[in-house]
């Protein structure tokens, strides 16, 4: 394969129109250790920028259908970003089975997973696997395929410690994810606290705000 796929993957909406803005939704409750219900949003500005740059949101839309497989959506927007995540929350953790934009459909086979059993995320804790990714463009016509081939992951959770950002004090857990292709490689680091979610995404956003 002549490309790196979990670039491809995650750059593959790069030029999608800007998402209109959305209405204030009031405070919710949320218990779960992943929080999954349906409502939920994060707000998040890159990380070095002003806490008044156009931020992007996360969302949690709901139950859906994914490749036969019942998920819930998760909505990533803002400048320009519009992404569907779908993911499985349960017991064994989180597993993302893929996620689409109006451009682009990605499938991983098996799912990712995400993040462990809750009784497992302790530092120094490592997980990890080998999937099969599917990227298929989306065009009028229906979809045509791109790209298909391997790719593995690594997760560790390098510590546990307390952080200061926009939204508060929290104590996270540093999680390293590493990709790898026929390629090379693509490290990144998240920042995790139970029944909040990501303060720090893989993209180096920071938490500014949460509704729950």
């Amino acid at each position: 394969m002549r490309r790196n796929l979990m670039a491809l993957a995650l750059l593959l909406s790069a030029c999608i129109p800007q998402a209109t803005p959305q209405e204030a939704r009031p405070l919710l409750k949320e218990t779960g250790f992943y929080p999954a219900t349906t409502g939920l949003e994060w707000v998040y500005v890159p990380e070095g920028e002003a806490l008044s740059a156009p931020p992007y949101r996360v969302r949690v839309d709901g139950p859906a259908l994914y490749e036969g497989q019942e998920a819930l959506r998760y909505r990533s927007f803002g400048r320009g970003e519009d992404r569907v995540y779908y993911r499985q929350v349960g017991a064994f953790g989180v597993r993302l089975l893929g996620f689409q934009d109006p451009s682009a459909r990605v499938v991983f086979t098996p799912p990712i997973l995400e993040y462990p059993p809750e009784a497992l995320l302790s530092p120094g804790y490592r997980w990890g696997g080998k999937v099969t990714v599917r990227v298929e463009l989306l065009t009028p016509g229906g979809r045509e395929p791109l790209a298909q081939g391997g790719l593995g992951y690594s997760m560790e959770v390098l510590e546990e410690r307390e952080v200061r950002l926009p939204a508060g004090v929290f104590r996270v857990y540093r999680i390293r994810q590493v990709y790898q292709d026929e390629r090379g490689q693509d490290a990144r680091e998240v920042w995790f606290v139970p029944r909040v979610g990501e303060v720090r995404t893989r993209e180096g956003r920071i938490l500014v705000e949460k509704n729950f």
